[in-house]
């Protein structure tokens, strides 16, 4: 009788332990603050990390840029070699804890960073010294990331105020080859040569750039008031060029205040907003393009919950530019843009964010206007205003227009180049954005992602009877998914959670970190309440990359 029985025990084995977890995890509420304290020399888990805790704080991103590959001649194609940079970023929003994710998305060799630090930012590249505070990785001082990929930090428990200046630092030992950078910080950052990552004065940063290098977003872990992160996906215009340097002044910015004004409910902003970046085509000044970029610039982010669109006018205008750096210069219709953005539409609603979309600014007289280019601009707009496909509609365009004539902006917004608002051009911006339509209830999106992966919220109403069933059936497919050939995760931040404990509040589970050969992650966690998700492996910018990304939902319970 033992051999039946223990035959039959393997066979099940692995559907009692998943099951085991599943069960556990329902009644987890996360990492908890006291747990984190504790636990500062051996920081908890990248998952737990993420999870929202007992109190409803959460991990939301505060400030974002999004990574672009170096360029010919410029400072980040010379790459860097014992030396440390040192990026003041902008945060919308605040929180007890804060981590930083660096990134070697475009880099051609393994980039090794050999110290890094966070700090409050005091005057240039100075830091206020009882805020500076060295950086971990699993615990680690330094951490290699391998090309095409990137790392999270363990959270360091650092107040930080909403629309505070952060330096974050960053020492690199080694040859990094070409840096990944975000090319146009619209800000003073700081350069030494040796190892100053944790230095409060600034004497050894004798270098300057106004651009970002090796750190693509901030994420800090915030109250339940900041109800998630709004996306601001575009190009120059989003990204602030022609606004005042060390200003913040870009409209994301501007939404940021006004979304701290409020009094009740909030959101974070983060600024993806890419330098001549199209909806459709890549380019070597410019980025890859915003079909391309969207879930790695934006659906993968902590909290992220709305997203605003605000892309076009460069694939218009580029179709006049024949410069190397700008190709390829493609003559597309307006149909072709508004085709890109119901596939971002889609990509959106299917990540459960809602998307606004907002109106091309006008740009007569700017160096690339044409007559037929201002018709494309113009079918565009009217699709956004009234096709319905958007979430809702912001009207910048008639934000900034002259009001006597539409097709240029109002000179009193105008940087002087046609293209570009100025500061005031900007706020204006900001000012035409309903703050009701962001923070208010869930639309087609209909979900709210909480520290980077998707709350599903209850099923249908097809499936609400049989919720037994269903989670079953999700069972199986998990214990088929965890028997399969398991290979190893090549990626930054997945590579953090290689195998361990999950704590959160008094109880503690065993898990394991691994893609299988048809590329899922079998990962169970459980938020608060009765929800649990499955995660999956994602390629992103290259094929070492991987990214937690997709959910299901448990069984219908309170």
């Amino acid at each position: 009788m033992t051999v039946p029985v223990l035959g039959r025990f393997r066979r099940y084995f692995w559907l009692f332990a998943a099951c085991a977890v599943l069960f556990a995890a329902t009644g987890l509420t996360g990492l908890d603050s006291a747990s984190a304290a504790r636990k500062h020399r051996r920081p908890a888990s990248a998952v737990a990390a993420r999870w929202q805790s007992r109190d409803g704080t959460h991990w939301v991103a505060s400030w974002g840029a999004s990574p672009q590959a170096a360029v010919v001649g410029d400072r980040a194609a010379l790459g860097f070699e014992n030396e440390t940079i040192r990026n003041i970023v902008f945060t919308s929003v605040g929180g007890s804890m804060v981590r930083v994710r660096f990134t070697n998305a475009f880099g051609t060799v393994p980039l090794r960073i050999g110290a890094a630090a966070i700090g409050v930012q005091r005057a240039g590249a100075a830091v206020a010294a009882a805020t500076s505070f060295p950086l971990a990785f699993a615990g680690h001082p330094s951490v290699v990331i391998p090309p095409g990929s990137e790392a999270l930090s363990d959270p360091v428990r650092l107040a930080v105020l909403p629309l505070e200046k952060l330096a974050v630092s960053a020492y690199v030992p080694d040859e990094t080859g070409p840096a990944t950078q975000h090319v146009d910080a619209q800000q003073v950052n700081y350069l030494a040569a040796g190892d100053h990552a944790l230095a409060v004065r600034a004497a050894a940063f004798r270098g300057q750039t106004h651009s970002w290098y090796f750190v693509d977003r901030v994420d800090v872990l915030s109250p339940p008031r900041v109800l998630g992160t709004v996306i601001a996906l575009g190009d120059s215009i989003t990204d602030g060029v022609h606004s005042p340097t060390n200003a913040n002044a870009r409209w994301p910015n501007d939404l940021a205040r006004r979304l701290d004004a409020l009094r009740g409910a909030t959101l974070g902003v983060i600024d993806e907003g890419i330098g001549g970046n199209r909806v459709l085509s890549d380019s070597p000044c410019c980025g890859v393009n915003a079909v391309a970029r969207f879930r790695t610039d934006v659906a993968d982010q902590p909290g992220a919950r709305d997203v605003i669109l605000l892309e076009g006018v460069n694939d218009i205008g580029f179709s006049q530019h024949t410069t190397p750096l700008t190709a390829p210069n493609v003559d597309v219709s307006a149909a072709q843009i508004i085709a890109g953005y119901e596939e971002i539409i889609s990509q959106a609603h299917a990540a459960g964010l809602n998307i606004f979309g907002a109106t091309l600014t006008p740009f007569g007289g700017a160096r690339y206007w044409t007559p037929a280019g201002e018709a494309k601009r113009e079918t565009v707009n009217e699709w956004i205003r009234t096709s319905g496909a958007f979430d809702g509609v912001i009207d910048f365009a008639r934000a900034v227009a002259d009001p006597s004539d539409p097709e240029i902006l109002n000179p009193a917004y105008d940087s002087g180049d046609h293209l570009h608002p100025n500061a005031a051009g900007y706020r204006a911006m900001a000012s035409a954005i309903n703050l009701a339509m962001l923070t208010a209830g869930r639309g087609r999106g209909g979900t709210c992602r909480r520290g980077g992966l998707n709350e599903v919220g209850a099923p249908g109403a097809a499936a609400r009877g049989q919720p037994e069933r269903r989670w079953a059936s999700q069972a199986s497919n998990w214990v088929a998914m965890m028997r399969s050939p398991w290979v190893p995760l090549a990626s930054g931040e997945a590579s953090q959670m290689s195998g361990g404990p999950i704590i959160a509040g008094s109880r503690s589970l065993a898990w394991t970190s691994a893609v299988t050969s048809s590329g899922i992650m079998p990962v169970a966690v459980a938020p608060p309440g009765r929800r649990m998700f499955a995660v999956t492996a994602v390629p992103s910018r290259s094929a070492a990359m991987t990214r937690a990304s997709a959910s299901i939902p448990a069984p219908d319970g309170p």
